[in-house]
């Protein structure tokens, strides 16, 4: 899942970033509403939240003006401002909640969940599954049958993105934009590296395999059996 913050001010901004995703969340930055409708049209984010008071745009007008071009995800607002009638502007805009700062971290992701499964409405269920490993994604765990596995964010980051795309051959390229958010380096090895750490924990134990290598191409996430 990746989440879009619109925040001009360096401290609150790194301190979302930072936060977001050492939960496991992907996240894109805009220090100014101008870039921030840009990114919210074109960045294909799952959530925005934008603070009130930015420059270029301010947060209102451009939440109003994301939804006058068909972007619906949700949006939380942030402001300094807790009367009611502010409240009321910022849901008129657009927005699907509000909150106050100074906020409580764990309350903004709490929220966070609460919005991705509103808008995501019956279909969503908040589980992913592959043969019989399960992903729950509102707590962040996973299992293969009755085992719980332990992971990190980043491997539990990775593996989602695996599972969305289960029998789907995904190339390095793709895990280190989509999961890291890095340029591709061909000089790093991380990819495979947490590709091994994950293979461990999500296939040793287990007869059947999921987690794949395609020699020259990238790794595919499918239950195939053991071979002989």
């Amino acid at each position: 899942m990746k989440i879009l913050v619109v925040e001009d001010d360096a401290r609150t901004a790194e301190f979302l970033l930072h936060g977001l995703r050492q939960s496991g969340y992907l996240c894109e930055h805009s220090p100014d509403g101008m870039d921030g409708l840009f990114k919210a049209e074109n960045a294909g984010c799952d959530l925005a939240i934008v603070d009130v008071m930015l420059p270029k745009l301010d947060g209102l007008a451009m939440i109003s003006r994301m939804r006058a071009h068909g972007v619906n995800m949700p949006v939380i607002v942030l402001s300094a401002r807790d009367a009611v009638d502010d409240r009321i502007r910022g849901l008129q805009a657009g927005g699907d909640d509000y909150m106050t700062k100074p906020f409580s971290f764990s309350e903004l992701v709490a929220r966070i969940s609460a919005l991705m499964r509103r808008s995501s409405g019956a279909a969503e269920i908040g589980k992913l599954t592959v043969a019989d490993l399960e992903l729950d994604l509102r707590r962040r765990k996973a299992r293969r049958g009755e085992c719980e596995i332990e992971l990190q964010p980043l491997e539990f980051s990775l593996l989602e993105y695996l599972v969305r795309n289960s029998g789907r051959v995904v190339s390095r390229t793709m895990i280190m934009e989509h999961v890291w958010e890095y340029n591709f380096d061909p000089r790093t090895n991380i990819v495979e590296t947490r590709i091994c750490h994950l293979r461990e924990k999500i296939d040793k134990p287990f007869k059947v395999k999921l987690l794949h290598t395609v020699r020259g191409f990238g790794y595919v996430l499918e239950a195939r059996p053991a071979q002989p």
